[in-house]
C-alpha cells in the first residue's frame, strides 16, 4: 500500500527563481529527471509535427526517447504561478504511486527556466476528443467497451480515495482528464489540481477549482472539500459515457441541455433506457445501462452523505451490489448551479466554459477548461467569488 509524504500546498510567489525549485522537490521519490537536451531530441526540437495538444498552462508534445519509449511531454509556461504550484503537485502527488487506471508520470525536467512534465503516451488521446467530440475519431464504443471505461474509472478512483494515505482527491474528474491507451484502457490523468487529505480529516476548506458542470454542490458554493466532490464529478462523467454526450449543451432545446436534468427527469418516468447512446443502435443491455445511469444519479444526489464511496461504486457497475437496493433522492442539478451569483471583474483567465460541447478539449493533450476560485489576498489576478443566494441546505 503505497504511503506519501504529506504535501501541504501553498502559494508560490511568482517571482520565484526556477532553481529553486529544487528545494520544493527534494524528498521525491520515483520521479526521474530529464535534461533538456534528451527531451529536446526526443520531439525533434519540440517541432510542430509532433504537437498533440494545447493544454492549460502550456503545449503538449509526443516524444521518442532514446530507449525508444513513447512520452507525452507537456511544456509549462514559464510565466504563470499557477502552473508552478500545479507542476509541484503533480509531481508529489503522483510520483510515488502507481495503478493500472492512473496515468504514470514518467519524471520532469527542470533545468534553468524550464518546467516540463513527462507521462506515459497513451495512443487514443481522451474521452473528450474521441467519445463525445466523434468528429475527430474512429474508435468505436460498444457497449461492451464503455462499461469497461467506467469500470476502469471507478477502479482508479478508489484507489485514490482508500488505499492511497494520505487520501487523494483528485478535484478534476472529466472527459478530457481520462486517457486511452491502445487497448482502450482508461486512465484518469492531470493531478494538477488534486488535494491530499489526512484521513483524520472529515474534509479541508480550500478555493474552488474544477470544471463547469462537473463540480459538487457543497464544494462550488463553500469550498467543502471531501471525496465525495470526486463522486459526484464521477456521477456525471458516467451519465456522459452511457449517453455519448457532454454533461452542457446549449446548442439543444432548453429541455435537453443538461443531462443530469434529463436523467433525473427520465428516471422519475422510469425510461432511463431512451437516454442511452444513439449510435449504440439499440445494440446493449438495456437493464445494464439504465442501472449505469441509476448509479450515476446515486452519486449526483445533492446530499453528500447519500452518495457511495468508489469502492461501492465499483462492485456496483460490476453487478456485484444491485444498485435498486438504494434510495436515490433528487441529485444536486445544474440549474442549483445557476443560483450562485457569479461576479468577476476582469473576467478570469482561463475563462470558465459553460458549453462542455462547444470545447471538448481538455485535459493533458489538449485545452484545459478548468477554473479556480482565488484569494486575492495571495495573487494579482483577477478573482472570481461565488455567492450563495440559494437558502437551501445539505
Amino acid at each position: 500500500m503505497p504511503c506519501l509524504p504529506f504535501f501541504c500546498s501553498r502559494k508560490l510567489d511568482p517571482s520565484k527563481r526556477f532553481g529553486e525549485l529544487d528545494e520544493e522537490l527534494s524528498g521525491v521519490q520515483g520521479a526521474k529527471v530529464y535534461s533538456y537536451k534528451e527531451l529536446k531530441i526526443a520531439t525533434d526540437d519540440f517541432s510542430e509535427a509532433n504537437k498533440i495538444g494545447e493544454g492549460g498552462f502550456g503545449p503538449v508534445f509526443k516524444g521518442k526517447l532514446k530507449n525508444g519509449d513513447m512520452v507525452a511531454i507537456k511544456v509549462l509556461s514559464a510565466k504563470s504561478a499557477q502552473g508552478t504550484q500545479e507542476f509541484l503537485t503533480e509531481i508529489k502527488v503522483i510520483a510515488d504511486i502507481e495503478h493500472e487506471n492512473l496515468v504514470k508520470l514518467c519524471g520532469c525536467c527542470i533545468e534553468n527556466n524550464q518546467r516540463i512534465l513527462v507521462y506515459e503516451y497513451l495512443e487514443n488521446n481522451s474521452l473528450a476528443q474521441t467519445l463525445l467530440g466523434r468528429g475527430h475519431s474512429n474508435l468505436q464504443f460498444n457497449w461492451r467497451t464503455r462499461r469497461r471505461i467506467c469500470i476502469d474509472v471507478a477502479r482508479g478512483l478508489a484507489f485514490l480515495h482508500d488505499e492511497v494515505k494520505p487520501y487523494i482527491v483528485h478535484r478534476d474528474i472529466k472527459a478530457g482528464n481520462i486517457l486511452l491507451d491502445k487497448h482502450m484502457t482508461a486512465k484518469i490523468s492531470d493531478f494538477g489540481l488534486a488535494k491530499l487529505i489526512p484521513d483524520n480529516m472529515t474534509h479541508v476548506s480550500t478555493r474552488v477549482a474544477g470544471t463547469i458542470g462537473y463540480l459538487a454542490p457543497e464544494y462550488a458554493i463553500r469550498g467543502q472539500l471531501t471525496r465525495k466532490a470526486d463522486i459526484y464529478s464521477f456521477g456525471v462523467l458516467l451519465m456522459e459515457i452511457v449517453c455519448g454526450r457532454c454533461n452542457t449543451n446549449t446548442r439543444l432545446p432548453v429541455e435537453e441541455q443538461y443531462l443530469l436534468e434529463r436523467t433525473w427527469d427520465h428516471y422519475e418516468k422510469k425510461k432511463l433506457f431512451e437516454l442511452v447512446d444513439v449510435f449504440l443502435n439499440g445494440d446493449f443491455d438495456a437493464e445494464e445501462a439504465s442501472n449505469f445511469l441509476k448509479i450515476g444519479l446515486l452519486c449526483t444526489q445533492d446530499s453528500p452523505k447519500l452518495r457511495p464511496t468508489m469502492s461501492t461504486v465499483v462492485k456496483m457497475l460490476k453487478g456485484e451490489l444491485n444498485c435498486n437496493d438504494r434510495t436515490i433522492c433528487k441529485p444536486g442539478l445544474i440549474s442549483d448551479f445557476m443560483d450562485l451569483k457569479i461576479k468577476s471583474a476582469p473576467k478570469p483567465e482561463p475563462a470558465m466554459n459553460k458549453n462542455s460541447c462547444t470545447n471538448t478539449s481538455s485535459g493533458l493533450y489538449s485545452n484545459d477548461t478548468t477554473f479556480s476560485s482565488k484569494d486575492s489576498s495571495h495573487s494579482t489576478q483577477p478573482t472570481m467569488t461565488f455567492t450563495a443566494i440559494s437558502d437551501r441546505s445539505d
